[in-house]
């Protein structure tokens, strides 16, 4: 009982369909190798089949393929019909149910089967796939035995991905084909984070090499499948769940068209916990595109050197390695707006053909579900690549569709994963490099921000929002993650758009003070502490380097410090009449200043605001007033006298502006995060123990809000950072 069959059943007229099923299955993995052109392989994918086999069942049939692949080719030869059944899906018209049938059995029998394979793989090279057949068999006519295998089934998947339309008959095969695209592209999972020469990846290679225009229809396609979010009604398809006691449930598949289709435990294959199960075609293509885009092949080159010897004239061979182009990221770099083509107005043309797709359909779609960490992946990799992309967000009114959601990411930091936070930080940096952004936020009034619990805001600016959690982010990461990066981030996003603030909030304004006020306490602790430690270590030996460390510490805070001066610097020298509330803020909390006034590293930074509380101080002695000065009597004063400033004696600064650029090896971060994230998404399941991408020390669990365990909020993948490179620009 839960061995694998030996006695064949398929011949007798009186056999049960599921002991057919049962032979077939024994056979498939069985020691007996059936030529690529018997008539067994017919039989196997257009049986209906729905074992309920428990998973150590089917562990245990995976098992004895393993043990006889390499004589029967069996796993290379199901592959081979796989590519054979969609090429007849992509060609026919009207294709009969019986083919989609008989594609959507291949497609998850090779799931399952190459699944095990590549988490168990001892090579490399993933030679225990054996994706090879026997040069002693004889071989149908429309199959050469020099073919690759891997390219054969990739370009048949691929093809029916990007140009068979998703419809109650044929969403059942999308859905399984993208379910094998992500198992067959897994092998990723055994490599280290660095991709090298030497790594082999039998299907995803393949899928680099295919023409630009496939791969265009397969970018668009997944990408489409995203914005529409395809559903059907059960009365074409149901999903059902069943369980056997403590054991993982299997899935069962109905179709109207034939009984019920492949069988096998569902959860061997994906986890029928997690937020695939809710819309499993979305999040299946949405991986299956973040996987493609961001992978990156390492090719080893030999080139002619000549020798240290300048007079020897032989040149000696160097290797060289490099990072070939990848077509699915180029495609979705170069993507266009349906609605805008730029050919017409530019006058030059492209080569190649063009991924089109509907930009408005997509900033919605974006805006509707930033919340999870994939969907904000996807929105980075489009304003960091697609300048098209990034320009048309630049122009939409309504930038509350995807700033709302990012914001309120960044508000709830604790609940997020370090990553997500830099990602969103990343994407705010970008948006903020453009002035015409940074002066539209301002004039975008929101009545109300029900997720800010700490105070009612209403009426407020999107700006002054985007202040506000931004100051907040900073407070936080101070006092929990400390991490120079994100700080450093926040405070360039916040410089570049400090000279386009518009009547920017009381609250944002008190913020905005307040942080010099933490930075500077900080900073002042900082150098007591230093100065401290240097007289101990005059009087006496000490074995540690504390000094060094705080010395790095404090000239962290010394720039935080001069970046948020320059920032007020800013908002005086170009905006000061337009906001009142910062001037109000500074005079009432004008005393966190004044111990820096004749600092050597600040007082020139302070000259400006010492000077502007100069002539709002004096105008407040010019007033006569009857009993207490109010605020609102003070805030009068301010902006009648906004109105007569001049700026006279004030010192320009050149305005602090800062891009983002991606560090010089991404693929060191990105190819590892895009895993953890179908992994931890329950997108595909994989044995932990095999994995070598990333930390295997992954979070247990992570609940549907987004909380994940504090221990992985560090910011690092697999110990590399999200690199910030932020540049100067004068």
């Amino acid at each position: 009982m839960g061995g694998v069959p030996s006695t064949p059943r398929w011949g007798s007229s009186g056999a049960r369909p599921q002991d057919t099923a049962e032979y077939l299955i024994g056979t498939f993995v069985g020691e007996k190798s059936f030529r690529l052109g018997s008539d067994y392989w017919q039989k196997l994918l257009e049986l209906p089949l729905d074992l309920h086999w428990p998973s150590q069942r089917v562990n245990h049939a995976c098992q004895v393929l393993a043990q006889n692949n390499c004589y029967t080719r069996h796993l290379a030869k199901i592959l081979i019909h796989l590519a054979w059944c969609l090429q007849e899906c992509v060609s026919a018209s009207g294709v009969p149910p019986s083919s989609y049938m008989k594609a959507i059995n291949a497609t998850y029998i090779s799931s399952v089967f190459l699944k095990y394979l590549i988490e168990n793989a001892k090579t490399d090279t993933f030679e225990e796939l054996y994706l090879s057949l026997d040069r002693s068999e004889a071989l149908p006519s429309n199959f050469s035995q020099d073919e690759n295998i891997g390219s054969l089934v990739m370009h048949s998947a691929l093809s029916y991905i990007g140009k068979v339309d998703i419809s109650p008959n044929t969403y059942f095969l999308h859905h399984e084909l993208l379910n094998f695209m992500l198992v067959a592209m897994s092998t990723q999972l055994l490599s280290g984070p660095s991709p090298e020469p030497k790594d082999i990846h039998p299907f995803i290679d393949a899928a680099m090499v295919q023409e630009t225009s496939l791969v265009g229809l397969v970018v668009r396609k997944l990408l489409f499948n995203y914005i529409s979010r395809p559903r059907f009604t059960s009365n074409t398809a149901t999903y059902d769940t069943f369980s056997e006691g403590n054991q993982p449930g299997v899935l069962q598949r109905v179709s109207s068209a034939a009984a019920s289709f492949v069988l096998l435990p569902f959860s061997f294959f994906v986890s029928s916990s997690g937020e695939a199960t809710r819309s499993p075609l979305v999040f299946s293509s949405l991986h299956v595109l973040l996987i493609l885009i961001h992978y990156r092949k390492c090719v080893m080159e030999t080139v002619k050197d000549r020798g240290d010897d300048s007079a020897t004239s032989d040149f000696l061979p160097k290797e060289n390695s490099y990072f070939s182009e990848n077509p699915y990221c180029k495609a979705l770099e170069n993507a266009k707006d349906v609605d805008f083509d730029r050919i017409d107005v530019e006058g030059n043309a492209h080569s190649g053909p063009l991924v089109r797709l509907p930009f408005a359909s997509l900033f919605d779609a974006l805006g509707m579900y930033l919340a999870d960490e994939t969907a904000t992946l996807l929105l980075y990799s489009l304003v960091h690549g697609n300048s098209d992309f990034l320009e048309y967000v630049l122009v939409r009114t309504d930038l509350d569709t995807l700033l709302m959601p990012l914001l309120e990411t960044l508000y709830n930091a604790p609940k997020r994963s370090s990553n997500q936070i830099y990602m969103v930080l990343i994407i705010l940096l970008i948006l903020s490099q453009d002035s015409s952004f940074n002066a539209s936020i301002h004039k975008l009034i929101l009545p109300s921000v029900p997720w800010y619990q700490e105070r009612l805001l209403h009426q407020t600016s999107l700006g002054s929002l985007m202040v506000i959690i931004l100051i907040r982010t900073v407070k936080y990461n101070l006092s929990k993650l400390r991490d120079v990066y994100l700080h450093t981030n926040c405070l360039a996003t916040l410089a570049n758009m400090a000279p386009h603030v518009h009547r920017l909030s009381a609250y944002a304004s008190q913020r905005l003070v307040s942080l010099f006020d933490m930075l500077s306490r900080k900073y002042s602790k900082l150098a007591e502490l230093k100065n401290n430690k240097m007289q101990i270590g005059n009087s006496e030996s000490r074995g540690d380097n504390l000094p060094e460390d705080m010395s790095t510490e404090l000239h962290i805070y010394t720039d935080f410090l001069r970046i948020v001066l320059e920032i007020l610097n800013a908002i005086l020298t170009y905006a000061l009449p337009r906001n009142p509330e910062v001037v109000y803020a500074i005079m009432h909390r004008q005393e966190v200043f004044q111990p820096f006034r004749n600092h050597p590293l600040f007082n020139e930074l302070l000259e400006n605001i010492f000077n502007v509380l100069d002539f709002f101080n004096s105008r407040m002695d010019a007033q006569r007033t009857d009993g207490e000065w109010s605020v609102e009597k003070v805030l009068q004063v301010i902006i009648i006298n906004c109105r007569s400033w001049r700026g006279e004696g004030m010192k320009m600064f050149i305005q602090l502006h800062f891009t983002y650029e991606q560090e010089s090896h991404p693929e060191e971060f990105f190819i590892p995060y895009v895993w953890q994230l179908a992994i931890s998404r329950r997108v595909i399941s994989f044995d932990p123990s095999s994995i070598n991408l990333f930390p295997v020390d992954l979070p247990a669990e992570e609940n549907h809000s987004g909380e994940v365990d504090k221990q992985h909020q560090n910011g690092e993948l697999n110990g590399h950072t999200v690199q910030i490179d932020l540049s100067e620009v004068q």
